[in-house]
């Protein structure tokens, strides 16, 4: 059995490993999304979680880890006249990316189909995280079906498979530990939301505190054992606080004033989720527990906001992301010394309105004043290393919006969601489920396979898009002005984009030259920094530009993606590829000619001002096959719109 490097021995990490405590009093908070960099102990606290925690009674091989109390009634294990329930482990159940929609939900039990001829369930992923953690590394990668599904489950804590002749419901109350890299992609914002708790994670900057990491690695590396005896006491006594805070959850009471500050603090910082005021009711409630305290205090609540609120905040676009802590303290501050009640005897409460008075409104600006983002946090307990990490502080990119997935569904990919199995004798994917179920349906009695059963699947995947915009940065044209609109659509485009899955690329042509200034990406911080300072005049070296692009859209051609080129010029090119003596307009329609034989879908934005106009941009646009577009007063939102409409 592999050894587990000890959750106790995790040096710093503070607020990770509280909000790893808090899901394990109280499973029903949701679980907790870690973001970070490669190399901060993002698995390797999930995964230490796990092995302390108490453990829970389970009957010895039930695939369903059935609660002895209220067993499955399908679960031959649980019904059995013998089943006798034992102490086990809580289920850590890894989920891949990869995983099959079956492997998850569960499908046909294949071995007494084959033996018995008769159809019964063969539980799934979810079915072996009941009652435990389901583990997924890299959860912004995870396909789109596989996502849906964890949402539906996640909702009711039943999953739920009805087809190929299969109907049965069953549990699945599962605590969700995602890890993710935020520069390979964001997260949809409903599985976001799903996550009770949100942590940003980095490897310390301090260098005593990266030794002593690296000295218990290495111990840890050289002697499983030996380091896994040190580490247990320390251990033990996390999982007996963990088992008493469970224990005494139930007695932990909110003031009637709490109450009212948990939905304030929801409110003034715009956080569009109720689950958000569930979860930090729950989450404060488990921190009082922890502490062994029956009264949940405003400093509770304060520290459970911190990693309940950032990513469920409704942000405008670009505004720093986490929460002003000095409105944050404020609130707090206010809700520790609450006014006293009216008294009766008043004639006039302070919050009546006399007639002839106008109460006071605070404005907009008021509500919305905010300052810079700071650190802090409640901390749970210290470390095991020479100093302390400080809380780290949430963030969240993420924004609310009713779009999200993929624009456009594609049937028959070889990855993606299995819609149905239709019959066919030379089967590209073998619907296994489906082929066995016709053969037994067609000779019961002497169950054999012919070519006549064989079925194949239908699977559907969304498809995103990769839009290339090449963008004229030469001194033909308003340069400056132009490249300030491309800003403001980049990143209005992206925006949307991670929640659609598209990618932005920008090639920006200048001088003697073109540069891919913005590689394909849905990162907001990304292009932000990239598009910070482009250098504008010169030359217009457009046949650079259309073979850059060529072959950008060449190599993203192989991830699925729809590729969508767009255009902004007038089409003057006076540098030439190669040679200085040929033709660089030539050369430009020879370019846009490929373009167009590649099948590439185009969009070409005239920028000509000038008086006498030479019509380059709509040639250019003809030989691209590309629609084309005069823009001499487009702004970057009907720049966006424009797009927008061609992607669908």
């Amino acid at each position: 059995m592999k050894q587990i490097y000890p959750f106790a021995a995790i040096v710093g990490q503070q607020q990770l490993k509280q909000a790893l405590l808090l899901c394990a009093v109280d499973p029903s908070i949701g679980g907790v999304l870690i973001r970070g960099d490669k190399g901060s102990a993002k698995s390797t606290a999930a995964r230490g979680l796990a092995a302390i925690l108490p453990p829970i009674r389970r009957v010895p091989g039930c695939a369903f880890n059935c609660d002895p109390a209220s067993p499955l009634p399908e679960c031959s294990c649980c019904q059995g006249e013998h089943a006798v329930a034992d102490d086990a482990a809580v289920p850590f159940v890894n989920l891949p990316l990869g995983a099959s929609e079956d492997r998850v939900l569960g499908s046909l039990d294949f071995e007494q189909a084959l033996k018995q001829a008769r159809q019964a369930f063969k539980p799934g992923l979810l079915a072996n995280a009941h009652r435990g953690l389901l583990y997924i590394d890299e959860v912004n990668l995870l396909a789109d079906h596989l996502v849906d599904v964890l949402l539906d489950v996640a909702a009711m804590g039943v999953n739920t498979v009805q087809r190929e002749g299969l109907s049965i419901s069953h549990p699945a109350r599962i605590t969700l530990l995602g890890t993710m890299n935020q520069e390979e992609g964001e997260l949809r914002p409903q599985l976001l939301d799903r996550f009770g708790l949100m942590v940003d994670v980095s490897a310390p900057r301090d260098a005593a505190i990266r030794s002593e990491v690296v000295r218990r690695r290495l111990a840890f590396e050289a002697d499983p054992q030996a380091f896994a005896a040190h580490w247990q006491a320390e251990g033990s006594a996390l999982q007996e606080q963990i088992r008493q805070a469970q224990a005494m959850l139930a007695t932990v009471t909110v003031s009637e004033h709490l109450f009212d500050f948990i939905s304030q603090l929801c409110c003034e910082f715009e956080v569009a989720s109720l689950r958000a005021d569930i979860v930090l009711h729950k989450a404060a409630r488990a921190l009082a527990a922890l502490d062994a305290r029956a009264q949940v205090s405003a400093e509770d609540i304060r520290t459970a906001a911190m990693l309940v609120l950032p990513h469920r905040r409704r942000r405008k676009p670009f505004e720093q992301s986490g929460l002003d802590q000095d409105k944050l303290d404020e609130l707090t501050q206010q809700a520790q010394n609450p006014p006293p009640p009216a008294s009766a005897a008043d004639n006039t409460p302070a919050t009546e309105q006399q007639p002839g008075e106008q109460q006071d409104t605070p404005t907009d600006d008021e509500q919305d004043e905010s300052s810079p983002p700071d650190n802090g946090g409640e901390q749970l307990f210290a470390a095991h290393a020479p100093q302390d990490i400080g809380t780290i502080r949430l963030a969240s990119h993420s924004s609310y919006s009713e779009a999200s997935g993929r624009r456009s569904t594609v049937l028959n990919a070889r990855r993606g969601h299995s819609v149905r199995a239709v019959p066919n004798a030379q089967p590209q994917a073998l619907a296994l489920d489906a082929t066995l179920r016709h053969a037994i349906q067609r000779n019961p009695a002497e169950f054999a396979v012919t070519r006549a059963d064989l079925h194949d699947k239908v699977r559907t995947a969304k498809q995103g898009n990769l839009i290339v915009l090449v963008v004229d940065a030469s001194g033909s044209m308003a340069a400056q002005q132009r490249m300030e609109q491309v800003k403001g659509t980049v990143l209005s485009l992206l925006q949307d984009a991670y929640q659609r899955r598209d990618q932005i690329a920008v090639i920006a042509f200048r001088g003697r030259q073109a540069e891919l200034v913005l590689p394909p990406t849905r990162q907001v911080e990304q292009a932000e920094q990239a598009l910070h300072t482009l250098p504008t005049g010169g030359r217009t070296p457009l046949p650079h530009a259309l073979q850059l692009a060529a072959a950008t859209l060449g190599r993203q051609g192989a991830q699925g993606l729809s590729p969508l080129l767009v255009l902004l010029s007038d089409g003057r090119a006076n540098v030439a590829l190669g040679e200085d003596h040929a033709d660089p307009w030539q050369q430009s329609l020879q370019l846009a000619g490929e373009l167009a034989d590649a099948a590439i879908p185009a969009l070409v934005l005239d920028t000509e001002q000038a008086y006498v106009k030479l019509g380059r941009a709509r040639e250019l646009a003809q030989a691209m096959r590309a629609e084309y577009l005069p823009c001499e007063q487009l702004s970057s939102e009907q720049l966006t719109i424009t797009i927008q409409a061609r992607l669908g």
